[in-house]
């Protein structure tokens, strides 16, 4: 059976002033002892003193038994192997940077450690070979991964070890070889592409637009219409209803800048659109990237206000429903086209 177990990193130990990742195991007298998840599990401790600036009233709502969170390491004895941390030190650039790391680093774990279970080796010598040696090359070994998803052989045909054989007369000799065999490459790179191969990013703006003049729907269509003029193939633009007067502009692409520069023009389109037509358009959310969670809530949020105009009732009579039904409207503005 191959040994699954390996540290992330080069290094056995962290450095003295580097935020790193810490799972919680357990709550002692004098503090709580946590693994170190980028270094293959070793033992830490976070004293008391080092939890919180402030006061301390209660221990368990400052750390948790199972919490995953960046501290700070202060103090690190290789010899002894006592590493002291600390949770009150790290600030929140420190925070963010090791969270960015950790997940890149999480990844490229990840993927290791499923070739090396497929091919019945060691982790750490998949380590030696390929990991280490791209984290020294790149800055980090995620930065390799991502090129090999397009150009495989400008990173690992440069990888080599030596090894030692026998030579003529007998005596050892060092010779230097190819680090990744064609099986460690395919299965390497089949990994990767298949865990980090890009995926669109969905950019969204969020819009107000109004337009009171006579046929001003149709106005108001056309504006949409020359939003989604201003897409391409590349960055297909959509606007849709939430609910009047609110609007929102996607699109999906893989180059973030240029999505939002797309975007920035549909509005702009739109904009000289709807205000020929003595119209008004106000960006309540300028283009930005969206995660999933985003889409779903506004999913739900489209769903809901579609369900409560089905269930408005009918009764005209009633003064209330009306006055609801108006929503939001500008009596300055509205006035000559209402009198129309």
């Amino acid at each position: 059976m191959p040994n699954l177990e390996c540290r992330m990193y080069e290094a056995r130990y962290p450095e003295v002033d580097v935020a790193v990742m810490i799972q919680v195991k357990n709550i002692a007298d004098m503090g709580a002892y946590v693994s170190l998840l980028e270094y293959n599990n070793i033992e830490g401790m976070i004293l008391f003193s080092e939890l919180s600036r402030r006061r301390i009233r209660s221990v368990s709502s400052l750390i948790k038994v199972g919490k995953t969170e960046p501290v700070m390491v202060l103090r690190v004895d290789k010899e002894k192997g006592y590493i002291d941390l600390s949770k009150r030190r790290v600030s929140e650039e420190d925070i963010q940077a090791c969270e960015e790391r950790y997940n890149k680093s999480k990844l490229v774990h990840s993927i290791m450690r499923h070739v090396a279970e497929t091919l019945d080796i060691d982790l750490e010598e998949l380590y030696i070979k390929i990991g280490w040696p791209l984290y020294r090359k790149y800055g980090h070994a995620f930065e390799a991964f991502k090129i090999i998803v397009t150009d495989p052989d400008s990173v690992l045909n440069t990888l080599t070890c030596e090894v030692k054989k026998p030579g003529p007369d007998g005596q050892e000799v060092t010779e230097v070889v190819p680090a990744v065999t064609e099986e460690v490459k395919d299965s390497l790179v089949k990994n990767i592409r298949r865990r980090m191969t890009p995926q669109p990013l969905k950019i969204r703006a969020d819009v107000e637009m109004k337009c009171f003049q006579f046929d001003g729907v149709l106005h108001i269509k056309e504006a949409m219409r020359k939003a989604e003029a201003a897409g391409n193939d590349d960055c297909p633009v959509k606007i849709k209803l939430v609910a009047p007067p609110l609007y929102v502009l996607t699109t999906q692409t893989l180059d973030k800048e240029q999505g939002i520069a797309i975007l920035t023009k549909a509005i702009t389109a739109c904009t000289e659109a709807i205000e020929y037509h003595k119209g008004k358009l106000v960006v309540k959310e300028q283009p930005r990237a969206v995660s999933e969670r985003d889409d779903k809530l506004l999913a739900e949020h489209m769903a809901k206000l579609h369900n409560d105009n089905e269930e408005v009732s009918g009764d005209e009579d009633s003064e209330e429903e009306e006055d609801t039904g108006m929503g939001e409207v500008d009596v300055e503005n509205a006035g000559h086209g209402i009198m129309e």
